[in-house]
């Protein structure tokens, strides 16, 4: 009799499927395949299914099904992956928080979400305790300790939930932005988004056999698009719960790591270490960059002396389009962050919302399959990052500047907002950035707009200076100015040891604009 169990790639090949069921399918056909790696820590599929199974079924218990949402806050633990799979297998949305919050930030973000639970370590229930704030909801200690351990909380073993229906507009998880222009926005990705996602990665080499490495924090999209492919495609995940550059080469070497997801800066810290080379990582297949500006020397960098292919992707949490670097593939391109990826509508529009011309400069929009639904509870703010076209086609605005080359691959400029206007000029930060870079002095760089009597902006540089350098900041300034155009031309030049950075790698501008000083009139 001829076998009727559906292959993973008839399941694949259907317009929708919740990530559980995939989950469910491998746990079938090949349980004992290790799903989840921490430490000296394994979980196999079957173990993570019945898992799933009783975090699904304790939240039903507790009252919670389709349309409830709980929030998680730790870091990158097992338990972490399993209670985020565990609610999605209820119908439960997921909102994962950053653990470098501030507390009332926490508090906050739990109320916008309407969490009925908090899933929290604890470092942050002894922040949240220390600031005297209360999260107004049960709180499930997802380490183990506290007043309700996640154990005491779960299900007997073999508990089973009640089936649940998941519509692909069903809401999967909010993910809140960074809040470095603002409060944080909870931007609402469906089921349908995560499922665009995973059938993405079949192209990209995962599968069964894969090994990924996740070494950026589970509340990130970042680290998520790269997640849910591997689990959803029957791959092994390896969970770090602090980025080390060193460890990290460790695991790559002794898990035989193929697959991996970093932010530039994460990429600057490994490849700068000196043992870099003495570690075998013959088995990448490919590596992915998104979240922040990527040079093309780093990118130069790692194709010359890391194994596998290299692919920065270009979009935003809130979905629309997608630009694809397959930087291994085009090693001319590495100064662009790549082609519209297929299915994907990128448009350049100016501030009065027109199409600009060929090879004008405008805001970057994007339309695709796998987009936000809206803000959570923030419809003025949905409204303002939408763009339609004439047809009434719906575009997410990214806020970037950028252009197509006459091969259609996006160079983006810089941030709309971190434009500086300097005697009615145009300058992109990223254009001074670029040139700074090339001192040999330079380790980093990033240029912010401050006001000026005489221009109104005026760019300044903050430059972190390399180990060995000799030159001060007045003769980095005047070097890179003898090289800039009249109007680009750098106000001051500040020397700090460090640039501020959010959790994911992104330099924070406005605290660099807010904490400058002049030294005198500019």
């Amino acid at each position: 009799m001829q076998d009727q169990s559906p292959r993973l790639d008839d399941l694949l090949d259907r317009d929708f499927l919740p990530l559980p069921e995939l989950i469910r399918f491998h746990a079938t056909i090949d349980g004992r395949h290790t799903a989840l790696i921490q430490d000296e820590k394994r979980l196999d599929y079957a173990a993570l299914d019945a898992l799933m199974d009783r975090i699904a079924a304790s939240l039903q218990r507790d009252g919670l099904g389709s349309g409830d949402a709980i929030a998680i806050c730790g870091l990158n633990s097992i338990p972490y992956a399993a209670v985020f799979l565990g609610a999605l297998r209820a119908g439960v949305a997921v909102a994962p928080l950053a653990p470098s919050s501030s507390p009332e930030s926490l508090a906050g973000m739990l109320k916008d979400a309407s969490a009925r639970l908090l899933f929290a370590d604890a470092a942050t229930r002894s922040a949240l305790a220390a600031a005297g704030v209360e999260p107004g909801i049960p709180v499930v200690a997802i380490d183990g300790s506290g007043n309700l351990p996640f154990e005491r909380w779960l299900a007997a073993e073999g508990a089973k939930p009640a089936p649940v229906d998941i519509s692909p507009d069903q809401a999967f998880n909010i993910i809140y932005s960074s809040g470095t222009t603002g409060a944080p926005k909870g931007i609402v990705q469906p089921f349908s988004m995560r499922w665009t996602h995973v059938q993405r990665g079949r192209i990209n080499g995962y599968g069964a056999d894969a090994v990924t490495l996740i070494s950026t924090p589970l509340y990130s999209n970042t680290t998520l698009v790269s997640f849910f492919p591997t689990i959803g495609l029957g791959g092994t995940l390896v969970l770090m719960a602090k980025f080390d550059a060193g460890a990290y080469l460790q695991l790559a070497q002794r898990h035989r790591v193929t697959h991996t997801m970093l932010v530039p800066v994460q990429y600057q810290r490994i490849m700068d270490r000196p043992d870099f080379a003495d570690h075998d990582l013959s088995a990448f297949r490919m590596k992915f960059c998104t979240s922040a500006p990527f040079s093309a020397a780093l990118k130069a960098d790692i194709l010359r002396r890391w194994p596998g292919g290299l692919i920065e992707y270009y979009g935003m949490t809130e979905g629309g389009g997608t630009c694809v670097l397959a930087a291994h593939e085009h090693p001319h391109k590495l100064h662009t962050v790549g082609l519209p990826a297929p299915g994907h509508d990128i448009r350049l529009i100016d501030d009065a919302g027109r199409e600009v011309g060929p090879g004008e400069a405008g805001e970057v929009v994007g339309h695709s399959p796998a987009m936000m639904k809206g803000y959570h509870n923030q419809p003025e703010k949905s409204a303002e990052a939408e763009w339609h076209d004439p047809s009434g086609k719906r575009f997410i605005r990214t806020g970037d500047v950028g252009r197509f080359d006459a091969d259609g691959f996006l160079i983006l400029l810089d941030r709309k907002k971190d434009m500086i206007i300097s005697g009615g000029f145009n300058i992109y930060p990223s254009d001074l950035e670029a040139v700074l870079r090339q001192h040999p002095a330079v380790h980093e760089a990033a240029v912010v707009g401050v006001p000026s009597v005489r221009w109104g902006e005026t760019p300044v540089a903050f430059v972190v200076a390399r180990e060995d350098a000799t030159d001060g900041a007045d003769a980095i300034r005047d070097w890179a100015n003898a090289r800039l155009g009249k109007t680009q031309r750098l106000a001051d030049l500040v020397l700090t040891d460090s640039l501020p950075r959010s959790p994911i790698g992104k330099v924070l501008k406005r605290e660099l604009r807010d904490a400058y000083v002049p030294r005198g009139p500019i």
